[in-house]
């Protein structure tokens, strides 16, 4: 077994690496930029060193700064994780030519499967069936939007260059191509350093499907049967499971069978993932699924497989690098039950997923049996705008799939985040979806019930906003009885508060509140039946209800209500406390978070219509379009292309008409 291991990441992905790490007795390596210092995995590791400030290419993404931190330490390997430089080919080379481990698969195989139009040339080869389009070399506008058409729309564009959704756009029409184009290209230069792109006939009712295979440096090679990472949302998965629903024996030993052959074709060594697209109108049939692109180190979904396995992936990437033999055969792989993990992410549903920052006032998770929890976050902890906006993977297991949803489900609803919104409550209604419960789903699942789980405006949750203005009002009182002790041994009573007399009964105040930055007014209802309790009549409710929430978190600016995996903040309000910059919402576009602006498409004294396109800002590594809500004229820019923006800040003024 290796002495010891650089871990080359950060986040979720590097704490999962040391805790196997340290259970095999190695010495745990972490590099950190500025943005990291007081991040978990750097408590974690052994040692950790810092390598440069929070932008990723300035420090995860410095090949050599890293490379001189493992000879420093004499880190026997380096772990790269998943994302950053985990499918750089030359980064595997550089640890070669340093004498240092690469725990991930030879460059030759990254190279190899590292574009997706020569991976799919060389598969074809191997016997595997690819998707039908263009692999081509040629990259001009004009040569892509004729392939488009002779391939026949819908079409996908995807970056030949890395993954994750990234420079991936579909295309319904031929008059979207050439921005679609323009977009993909930019975000697959920004993300991956190469422009160039493919363009694929796009499959109709698709299932994504992907082989988890795993090879030693002997010739051995095995698959670790499937997942489904079918519920995705702008090419980005948000659901997975192990096995996939409705996968016969007949399609897995077909689908098996052409991964091991593609892992084959390229001398792989280590953890990869074979991904395949599955046209699924008729059901998962041998005959209809297609070679996507080979993913050439672990993946984020990796607990499914493990749980339906057994198997610990890393400590076997660490063994087959430390040149052991696979300690099994195919033949002595079974599954064992389901398994199915959510991507709990710091993003708003409730606001088309615009990423969420900020600090961590609360963060738990509920310890079931059946349940476990991949984090690379602790409460008090700040999600920042530079990095992935993971907080944390919850994955669940049962012993049949439906039990596993149910568990998973429990689970989210009772997970507490206070600060950064989150998608948990969708990520619920998700897991209890009846389509997807029934196997009824492919990937535009999300796309077509938006409505029914949760996505756009909400409306506010009374019982939330009762519970915190309770809080609310409890902590003002017992700062004025505190403070009234230090004068009088008479403490303050609610009925002694001098707006107005009721001598018997029920007296009733109102109380303006700020709730999720939005005014409102509610209720405070004290009784002398109640022996003084108060609580908050919001609406028609029931000022002495009873009602369930996950959790009440307290913070200086106001408290957080946690119920079924929403969050809700209230905060006093101050008729006074007017911000400036945002008291011309009606002609002033703004940056939804905090994030890069990539483009600006016009100039002042330009006529927009409603809906076209004003501006890029790029975040957490996508793209969010800035488009105009109705006819106007620009009448000022705000910021230049290519800076940094904060959360809120005027980048375009338009002067609407009338």
């Amino acid at each position: 077994m290796l002495e010891s291991v650089l871990i080359a990441n950060r986040g979720e992905i590097a704490c999962r690496i040391i805790r196997t790490a340290k259970r095999l007795g190695m010495r745990t390596i972490a590099v950190y930029s500025e943005a990291d210092a007081e991040s978990l995995f750097v408590q974690m590791a052994d040692e950790a060193y810092l390598i440069g400030p929070a932008p990723a290419r300035e420090s995860y993404l410095r090949t050599d700064g890293i490379i001189d931190v493992a000879k420093r330490t004499r880190a026997a390997s380096i772990h790269p994780g998943y994302g950053f430089l985990s499918e750089r080919a030359e980064f595997a080379e550089a640890c070669a030519a340093n004498g240092i481990v690469f725990v991930g698969p030879p460059a030759s195989a990254i190279k190899a499967m590292g574009l997706k139009d020569a991976a799919k040339a060389l598969v074809q080869q191997a016997g595997v069936p690819v998707v039908p389009g263009y692999h081509g070399s040629r990259q001009d506008p004009d040569f892509l939007r004729q392939k488009a058409y002779e391939i026949g729309y819908p079409v996908l564009i995807k970056a030949v260059a890395g993954g994750g959704g990234k420079g991936m756009r579909r295309v319904e029409k031929a008059a979207d191509f050439d921005a679609a184009l323009e977009s993909a290209q930019r975000e697959a230069q920004n993300a991956f350093g190469d422009p160039r792109v493919l363009v694929e006939k796009y499959v109709l009712s698709p299932r994504h499907i992907e082989i988890q295979v795993f090879a030693d440096g002997h010739g051995n090679v095995v698959h670790l049967f499937e997942r489904d990472c079918s519920l995705q949302r702008r090419h980005q998965k948000v659901i997975e499971e192990a096995p996939a629903p409705g996968m016969t024996p007949e399609m897995r030993q077909a689908m098996g069978h052409a991964a091991v052959e593609a892992a084959r074709a390229v001398g792989y060594v280590g953890a990869g993932t074979v991904e395949f697209i599955a046209d699924g109108r008729e059901g998962l049939r041998p005959d209809r699924f297609y070679f996507m692109e080979m993913n050439t180190r672990l993946q984020v979904e990796h607990p499914v497989t493990e749980l339906i396995t057994g198997l610990d992936l890393v400590e076997l990437q660490f063994r087959a690098a430390s040149g052991e033999v696979l300690p099994f055969s195919q033949e002595d792989l079974a599954i064992d039950g389901h398994a199915v993990e959510a991507r709990l992410y710091a993003e708003d549903p409730e606001k088309e997923f615009l990423p969420s920052t900020g600090k961590l006032w609360a963060l738990e998770f509920p310890e079931h049996d059946g349940i476990r929890i991949d984090t690379g976050v602790e409460a008090g902890a700040e999600v920042t705008p530079y990095y992935d906006p993971m907080i944390a993977k919850v994955i669940a297991h049962g012993g049949s799939r439906l039990e596993a949803l149910d568990r998973l489900a429990a689970a989210l609803g009772k997970t507490v985040v206070a600060g950064p919104r989150t998608n948990a409550a969708f990520l619920k209604k998700l897991c209890e979806a009846e389509g997807f419960r029934a196997g009824r789903f492919d990937t535009g699942f999300i796309d077509r019930n938006l409505a029914s789980l949760g996505v756009g405006p909400q409306p506010v949750d009374e019982i939330a906003v009762s519970f915190g203005a309770s809080a609310l009002i409890s902590r003002e009182i017992e700062r004025l009885r505190m403070a009234e002790l230090q004068k009088s041994d008479e403490p303050s009573s609610p009925w002694s508060m001098p707006d107005g007399f009721q001598l018997l009964g029920i007296r009733s105040v109102g109380v303006p509140l700020r709730v999720d930055g939005e005014r409102v007014e509610a209720r405070e209802v004290f009784s002398r039946e109640h022996r003084g309790a108060s609580t908050v009549a919001f609406g028609a409710s029931d000022p002495w209800a009873v009602e369930e929430i996950d959790q009440e978190v307290d913070a200086p600016h106001g408290v957080y209500i946690i119920r079924n995996g929403r969050q809700t903040l209230v905060q006093p309000y101050d008729p006074f406390d007017v911000d400036l910059e945002h008291m011309d919402e009606g002609g002033t576009v703004k940056a939804p978070m905090h994030g890069k602006l990539v483009a600006v498409f016009v100039q002042p004294g330009d006529r927009v219509e409603k809906g076209q396109r004003l501006a890029i800002v790029e975040a957490m590594k996508m793209e969010h379009v800035l488009v105009a809500s109705s006819d106007a004229e620009v009448a000022e820019i705000a910021a230049e292309p290519g800076t940094q923006v904060a959360e809120g800040a005027r980048l375009i003024v338009l002067k609407t008409e009338g």
